[in-house]
């Protein structure tokens, strides 16, 4: 058996502190937590806007330079995973229930009950709401996730270093990074992981619920939800004890059948005229005004600074508390892949059908809206059932969609099992079961906590609270990325300017 890491004891306790302070003072725990979310948020909103947006630059720096040429893995190294199941594994992991939660309900949100800036209801607020779910759902999300992957994919794979977030950082800490140092930086990233992930299980357990609730009557509650969350527990440990290749790939391959299903019968069913007008206009105005969103910080308008608050930051936390989760599992199914084709991979296809999910299901939300149904008074999660009540097939919809969001839930979960196993037994790239197991209880626990303690609410506090240490881990690991690369690129001789080559040669 693997030997387990001082991490996992460290982080476990943790955990377990956080469970027993949310079951014995769950109001207490709420309040803090609150009083966290909103510091960070007032304080720091600044900063989470231009970190993110450095890291965007970061990601398309490599894909031009010459440094893009280097491969992930040994020279001669072929990738493990064809680039269908590749991308399959990339989204699942990568976006999963939050595109299915947020698909209907976030363009809706921002154009008919509260817009970024414009009157609700609106043609303006009807562009305004697809341009900023574009925003929060693309190039960002996708580089916040690039950037922690290729750092762990080139030092694991390349430099033969264990695959834990702190070996990213030996060329800046040298052999520190083996001391207590290194751990706690672990330790953040597997405590980041474990509520991250557990914040997305309570979002799926939520629409499981609303769905179920909306379509048979099944109580909206949260006995409904822990047991929905102990059913699917069970599924997802099934799925992890089978291994990477058999139990998340099979899964992400169903899957994307299931989300390629689902988007044809709404086009079909729906406007569909509108769906693709909607999804072309939007991406002239996503890249038109990207710069602009990207700095927006609202510094004399409360209202509009809450309301960036609420979204924008909420989601560059959640990308965070997300990257060392989805950037080791992107990392792990990524190898033998050139830097430039990962970078292209990672962040330009799942950006380009995160658009399409928004367009398709959002554009049939506004559409269903405009028409006389107003949407606008149900729960987040009973939106997209609600959407589908109005189309032909709605029970067939329906189905199809909570389907989906169950094997979305197992597939994160699972991969989630296999990140925290490997990264609290010393970067193992087969973490034992009985440790996947562990995780797998801890993170349903945490859900559950979550969901008692108000629900969504206590889920967005949670993630913007658990995201902050470790954005300054993203600002070392791509300082140090650099050094490296860049030290290989000149060794390769891979020269950012030919004509200085050319030159010399002369």
């Amino acid at each position: 058996m693997k030997k387990v890491s001082n991490v996992f004891w460290i982080a476990a306790g943790l955990v377990v502190l956080a469970l027993l302070y949310g079951v014995f003072a769950p109001q207490s725990f709420e309040a803090v937590t609150n009083n966290m979310k909103n510091f960070i948020t007032s304080a720091f909103g600044w900063y989470y806007l231009l970190v993110v947006t450095g890291i965007v630059f970061f990601c398309f720096f490599f894909i031009v330079s010459p440094i893009g040429q280097i491969t992930l893995g040994k020279p001669d190294e072929k990738p493990e995973y064809s680039r269908t199941s590749w991308f399959a594994m990339l989204f699942s992991a990568g976006m999963g229930i939050g595109l299915v939660f947020w698909g209907a309900a976030e363009p809706l949100s921002h154009f008919a009950i509260s817009p970024a800036t414009e009157q609700p209801g609106t043609e303006a607020a009807f562009r305004e709401s697809m341009r900023f779910t574009f925003f929060h759902w693309g190039i960002h999300a996708w580089a916040i996730y690039a950037v922690v992957a290729m750092s762990l994919a080139y030092f694991q794979f390349r430099e033969d270093a264990p695959g834990l977030i702190s070996s990213t950082l030996r060329p800046i800490f040298g052999d520190k990074i083996n001391g207590p140092f290194g751990t706690t930086v672990n330790v953040l990233a597997v405590f980041a992981t474990v509520v991250g992930v557990a914040t997305t299980l309570g979002f799926g357990a939520i629409q499981i619920n609303g769905g179920l609730a909306y379509l048979f009557g099944i109580p909206n509650s949260f006995s409904v939800q822990m047991i929905i969350i102990s059913v699917v527990t069970v599924l997802f440990i099934i799925s992890a004890w089978s291994g990477l290749g058999k139990g998340i790939k099979y899964l992400s391959n169903a899957n994307l059948v299931l989300a390629v299903i689902l988007l044809m019968l709404v086009i079909i069913l729906g406007p569909t005229l509108l769906i693709f007008d909607t999804f072309t206009d939007t991406i002239g105005q996503y890249l038109q005004n990207l710069p602009r969103m990207s700095f927006r910080s609202a510094p004399l308008d409360d209202v509009n600074r809450a309301w960036i608050n609420g979204w924008t930051i909420f989601y560059w936390a959640w990308w965070i508390s997300w990257a060392p989760f989805v950037g080791i599992f992107i990392a792990r199914v990524s190898r033998g892949r050139t830097i430039r084709e990962f970078l292209v991979g990672v962040l330009l296809l799942p950006t380009l059908l995160s658009f399409f999910w928004f367009s398709v299901f959002g554009a049939t939300a506004m559409d269903v809206q405009l028409k006389g149904t107003d949407l606008s008074g149900l729960k987040t999660e009973e939106t997209l059932f609600a959407v589908f009540h109005e189309m032909p097939m709605s029970m067939l919809l329906s189905i199809v969609a909570i389907l989906l969001i169950a094997i979305f839930f197992i597939t994160s979960a699972d991969s989630a099992t296999f990140v925290l196993g490997m990264q609290t037994t010393y970067g193992s790239l087969t973490p034992p079961n009985t440790v996947k197991l562990t995780w797998g209880v801890a993170q349903a626990a945490i859900a559950m906590i979550l969901l008692s303690a108000n629900g969504l609410t206590a889920l967005q506090n949670a993630l913007i609270i658990a995201a902050l240490p470790f954005s300054f881990i993203m600002i070392l690991m791509m300082i140090s990325l650099y050094k490296a690369l860049d030290k290989e690129r000149k060794e390769l001789g891979l020269m950012v300017r030919p004509y200085e080559k050319r030159r010399k040669i002369k």
